[in-house]
């Protein structure tokens, strides 16, 4: 339960060392740098927008390589090869590849080239079809479709919007043509929504005929070729061929440079570095010999740090204690229990100022509550036997995976617990498959107690959890109030609170309705409740006197204490949230008794086990996601509502931020 203490860093090194200290800085990865503020007219920024341009111009053009490449030769990927982190490669190698980067640069623009190739030609083979299909009506004719007649006749090559047959349209024609000496008509094609036509007629009849046959919705063919349309269809062919001739030679191209395909990664990553570096030169503050770099960096990690720049090159490291009012980065450090479940407070808000980390004690509630939710031992087994294969095989496997496995794991081990406690083993598996197949039942009781047999009770001690979730919530308020000393604060809005509510949970088990409700087998005796209620008394007045206090005027410091005394039912309602932990416990375990009973009433062992795996993977699928959603509720709502308020900034180092490899150094 640790926010990492942070010191600020200022190192001086002569610019001829910049390029080995900020390289050896962005493989450490320990500083954040910051955008230095210049007073002095000796110094000034550098302006590099136009190389990270380069640079993010670079490493898109190598993505977009790799990406052609996965798509002409997929890469054999595993099921689980998610889970195998990025490549490891020695810094020799890196530095080896370095040098090799510019060619590395030509085959990726090669392969875009090649890509807009096939691309090219993809458009231009559709174009040739589309080109051919349109000319397979007018295959028939054997004259070019522009000729236009000879020297005393004149031609006309088209069609009509509707089917004719040759003599209705010889029909149609002639009644529409009456005073035209004699003309020629053949139908070259009839279709449903045209019919192709040649018309041949004498010079000077020519306007009246194209008159009268554009009125019947006459038109000519857009841009018709000098050939027949058969010759015509033969040369597109020729064209089509060539162009998937082309188009075949640019993938076999792309194919032959597979063996390519890690170089052109590692020139993703390493202009990806570049670029980050280049952002942080465009922070340094230099003059013509010398540069200063300043920013936040672990306590833990400055010796280490200073001891190896200084080591490096004719630099000074200077480390000090940030001010008070400086807008310190927040990294969280915690043990192998507690660090699973710091991207559960990361994805809420990291601890502002005077914050401390919840990730310890939060880890504790959560592996606990995430279990109750689900609460079956062989769910927990299947979950912790999954993430434990995982966590063992997989070493490579990046950081955020693991931790997320690590948490899955130690919730799988909580659910086996209280699996065992309350006799779930994938339902009640084991009664039905002995009763149906073996006709002998057999009973694994609980350790503690069956939740379906007694709701009631596990409804009391999903409230008793609660309770104490909230009031350790409410500790470390108080907690974080008295260690910045504001002592009044922490009995005024801890202290009172802790009288009422105590007060008020041991009045209520002095009651009779209380305890029969909740079937609790006892009742505290009357003096208990005189004492617990006179607690309460002055817990609420502390609370209305205190609540209001930065107020001068006295009726709204009133109003303001009546309503902060009113907050006693948003407690009740946090409380009451806690119900979930019967409900969705509850739900896993008549599921999945369901399922049993369902696969076993066919009494069919094969149509049993289809039933049972299909059934019970889908059940722990919906209540474990169910659990992880309501386990994070009832921490960023009911928990975290008690104390912790978040909006601290995270650390950002300067690092290798790859997607392909990462640098190993001895």
């Amino acid at each position: 339960m640790a926010v990492l203490p942070m010191q600020r860093i200022s190192i001086y090194a002569l610019k001829k060392d910049r390029k080995k200290v900020l390289e050896t800085l962005q493989r450490r990865g320990v500083v954040e740098i910051m955008n230095a503020k210049i007073d002095d007219a000796l110094f000034q920024k550098m302006d590099t927008a136009s190389a990270q341009e380069l640079f993010h111009k670079n490493k898109s053009v190598a993505q977009q390589a790799v990406g052609i490449l996965d798509e002409y030769a997929p890469r054999k990927k595993g099921v689980f090869s998610k889970l195998n982190g990025r490549e490891e490669i020695s810094l020799k190698k890196y530095e080896q590849e370095m040098q090799r980067a510019e060619e590395i640069m030509k085959t990726a623009y090669r392969l875009l080239s090649l890509e807009r190739e096939i691309t090219e030609q993809k458009s231009e083979i559709q174009r040739l079809q589309t080109q051919m299909e349109a000319l397979k009506p007018w295959n028939p004719l054997d004259i070019s479709m522009r000729f236009q007649g000879t020297a005393k006749t004149a031609a006309f090559v088209g069609a009509f919007p509707e089917p004719y047959e040759y003599d209705e349209l010889q029909d149609k024609l002639s009644k529409a043509l009456p005073d035209i000496t004699g003309f020629y008509l053949e139908v070259v094609a009839t279709q449903p929504e045209q019919t192709c036509v040649f018309l041949l007629c004498l010079k000077q009849d020519a306007h009246k005929m194209e008159d009268k046959i554009r009125a019947m919705g006459f038109v000519r063919p857009a841009a018709p070729a000098k050939r027949p349309p058969a010759q015509q269809a033969e040369w597109y062919q020729a064209q089509e061929l060539q162009a998937k001739q082309t188009l075949e030679k640019a993938r076999e191209e792309i194919l032959a440079e597979v063996e390519k395909r890690d170089e052109l990664c590692f020139a993703v990553d390493y202009y990806a570095m570049r670029e980050e570096k280049y952002r942080i030169i465009s922070r340094l503050a230099q003059s013509k010999h010398l540069f200063i770099a300043q920013g936040y960096i672990p306590q833990t990690a400055a010796p280490a740090l200073a001891k190896e720049l200084e080591g490096l090159c004719s630099s000074v490291v200077e480390c000090t204690a940030p001010k008070e009012d400086e807008d310190v980065p927040v990294a969280l450090h915690n043990n192998g229990f507690a660090a699973p479940v710091e991207s559960v407070v990361e994805s809420f808000s990291l601890p502002g100022k005077g914050e401390i980390d919840p990730s310890g004690i939060m880890a504790g509630f959560y592996y606990v509550l995430f279990g109750l939710m689900l609460s079956d031992a062989g769910y927990g087994f299947l979950m912790a036997l999954a993430c434990g294969i995982a966590l063992t095989v997989f070493k490579n496997m990046e950081i955020g995976l693991r931790k997320a496995l690590n948490m899955f794991f130690f919730c799988g081990l909580s659910t086996i617990f209280w699996g065992v406690m309350f006799g779930s083993y994938f339902g009640d598996v084991v009664t039905v498959v002995s009763t149906t197949f073996f006709h002998n039942p057999v009973n694994v009781p609980a350790l503690w107690f069956v939740p379906v047999n007694e709701p009631m009770r596990l409804l009391l001690y999903s409230f008793i959890i609660g309770i104490l979730h909230l009031f350790t919530g409410l500790g470390i308020q108080g907690y974080q109030l008295w260690k910045a000393k504001r002592y009044k604060d922490a009995v005024y809005d801890v202290g009172f609170w802790f009288l009422l509510l105590i007060s008020l949970v041991v009045f209520a088990l002095c009651s009779d309705m209380v305890p029969k409700i909740l079937q609790i087998p006892f009742v505290l005796p009357e003096p208990a409740g005189t004492i617990s209620g006179a607690g309460a008394i002055c817990g609420a007045v502390g609370i209305i006197l205190t609540s209001g206090r930065e107020s001068r005027n006295p009726f709204k410091r009133l109003m303001k204490g009546l309503y902060g005394l009113y907050n006693v039912t948003g407690y009740l309602s946090d409380v009451l949230s806690y119900s979930r932990l019967l409900a969705l416990g509850l739900a896993t375990g008549v599921i999945a008794s369901v399922v049993n009973q369902m696969a076993a009433m066919t009494g069919n062992i094969v149509v049993f086990v289809i039933i049972f795996l299909v059934g019970h993977t889908l059940n722990i699928a919906i209540n474990l996601l169910g659990a992880y959603v309501h386990a994070n509720r009832l921490q960023y709502v009911e928990f975290f509502g008690k104390f912790y308020e978040g909006g601290g900034r995270k650390f950002q180092p300067f690092s290798a931020k790859t997607q392909y490899f990462k640098i190993k150094e001895k």
